[in-house]
């Protein structure tokens, strides 16, 4: 199947034959929908912790911060947002030249109120010789929002998310949402040592614009905050990239006759949490990020997630010790599966029927995994996955974040169960990643392979199957010990569009 270019091609990305051929044999059988017990929901999966509880656990995560721990904030940043503009993109397309639309109405209505406003002012300054005033005056509306997306302007239309202007400051300050990232580190992941680590990964061809960023922005936050900040960057690895198939399901080859390979979506970014040495990872997507007026909620919770995170860790750690010492009788065993079932929710069959051995290896092989605390707000419709109790494929039962099309949509029940659902997944986790001796855990291990998903796509006219890994929080995380807690809708304000901007969350105070 394949020529000397084509192992060539394999060799240098790290990727081997073997491996294509799984991924062509998985076109050819596609992958199997997940098998439902229910939607997760307060009371039956999803913690929806008091008062008092929040206080207790605020506490606990500043003591661990204070106790030599090392915290990491990891943020996937490599998406550009040229999908923030579409509906500019359109305008810019469009036959007519004055605001038609709703969306294209609000821009303009709203332009000084966007923090990349001055920016923008001055670049109309320099290439038309007039302002946004004057040319919105001789209905030249399509100059301001060349300037915005092209490259002879801001060259947003092509930037990443990440250093986009979002919220304005006194002074015609402004931050992005890198920047944004970096103060809220301060705030809820600083070790005893006053040192933020955040790590972003990043596309290549974008690396610099973070770096020099990051670079100028230190200093400034360093101080307002009295933190030290340690900021590493990573790449998707081609390693991780998939193979594009035909419609026949044998490999797509370019008009060279070359493979064609792409990125295996953000499942691949297992790879890199995984070359991260500490003991607890903070995630959260790039553009859920909000002005520091509006922080208070999401530092609360960051806190609270992190502090159930320790507390259900240091229960886990003293009953694997128990088990690794087999100092234990069927009463206390009993005591551990409860623990599993009704905290970890994590619900095996035939319990019962097993011997003390055998109960103690199935406990210590269930709870000696990585864990995640997952944070959940109320459904409101946002497009996106939810908390679900799904069949594994040993029997078990156990808490996933899953997609639509990891379930049957055919099937009535599940298709309610996905769009009734209670909670939503806002991507806001937080990870640990070491196990009760002290060893880090190989997070690949832990991947169900079986949960990548297929999609069509096109390349130069022709049509071809794209086939993406396993999500990073949905399949690749698929076998770590999980926790789903409510937390409010005021911690998830993504900005998917150019005018979420103008949603008094992004707004100055």
């Amino acid at each position: 199947m394949f020529n000397n270019e084509d192992l060539n091609l394999l060799a240098k990305k790290g990727i081997t034959p073997q491996q294509v051929e799984q991924q062509l044999q998985s076109f050819k059988d596609g992958f199997p929908f997940l098998e439902l017990d229910a939607a997760a929901s307060v009371g039956n999966g999803v913690l929806s912790p008091s008062e008092n509880e929040i206080n207790e656990y605020i506490k606990m995560w500043e003591d661990y911060c204070n106790s030599g721990h090392t915290i990491t904030k990891f943020v996937p940043a490599s998406g550009a947002a040229s999908r923030m503009f579409k509906d500019l993109f359109g305008f810019l397309d469009a036959e007519y030249t004055i605001p038609t639309t709703d969306f294209e109405k609000k821009f303009f209505e709203s332009i000084e109120n966007f923090a990349f406003y001055n920016d923008l002012n001055a670049a109309c300054l320099k290439n038309e010789s007039k302002e946004i005033p004057a040319l919105v005056a001789d209905g030249n509306y399509k100059a301001v929002v060349a300037n915005l997306l092209n490259n002879s302007g801001l060259n947003y239309g092509s930037s990443p998310k990440g250093v986009l202007k979002f919220h304005k400051y006194d002074n015609n300050n402004a931050r992005t949402p890198l920047e944004e990232h970096m103060a809220e580190g301060a705030l809820y992941a600083c070790g005893s040592d006053s040192t933020v680590h955040l790590h972003f990964t990043v596309s290549p061809e974008h690396r610099s614009l973070f770096t020099t960023l990051a670079e100028n922005s230190k200093e400034d936050l360093a101080n307002k905050y009295g933190v030290t900040y340690d900021i590493s960057f990573s790449e998707q690895k081609a390693s991780t990239d998939t193979i594009a198939a035909d419609k026949d399901n044998n490999p797509f080859r370019e008009s060279d006759g070359s493979l064609l390979f792409r990125p295996g979506g953000h499942g691949a970014l297992i790879e890199n949490l995984n070359d991260l040495t500490s003991d607890i990872v903070f995630i959260k997507n790039i553009d859920n990020v909000v002005p520091d007026h509006f922080k208070a909620d999401t530092v609360t919770y960051k806190k609270v997630l992190a502090g159930i995170l320790v507390s259900i860790e240091n229960k886990i750690f003293e009953y694997l010790n128990i088990l690794d010492s087999k100092q234990y009788d069927r009463e206390l065993l009993n005591n551990i599966a409860a623990f599993l079932q009704d905290t970890i929710c994590c619900r095996i069959k035939g319990i019962d029927s097993l011997n003390d051995e055998e109960l103690a290896n199935i406990l210590y092989s269930k709870l000696n995994r990585p864990i995640r605390v997952c944070g959940m707000v109320k459904n409101v419709g946002e497009p996106g996955g939810g908390p679900f109790l799904a069949y594994n494929s040993d029997g078990s039962i156990s808490l996933q974040i899953l997609e639509s099309s990891q379930i049957d949509m055919n099937d009535q029940a599940k298709k309610e169960m996905f769009t009734k659902g209670t909670h939503f997944n806002p991507v806001d986790l937080v990870c640990a990643l070491r196990g009760y001796k002290g060893d880090k855990f190989n997070l690949p291990d832990f991947v169900d392979k079986s949960t990548g998903f297929i999609s069509s796509k096109s390349k130069s006219g022709r049509e071809l199957k794209a086939l993406e890994l396993p999500g990073l929080w949905n399949g690749a995380m698929s076998n770590w010990n999980t926790i789903f807690v409510e937390v409010p809708l005021s911690t998830f304000n993504p900005v998917k569009t150019v005018n979420d901007l103008l949603r008094k969350q992004h707004q100055p105070s």
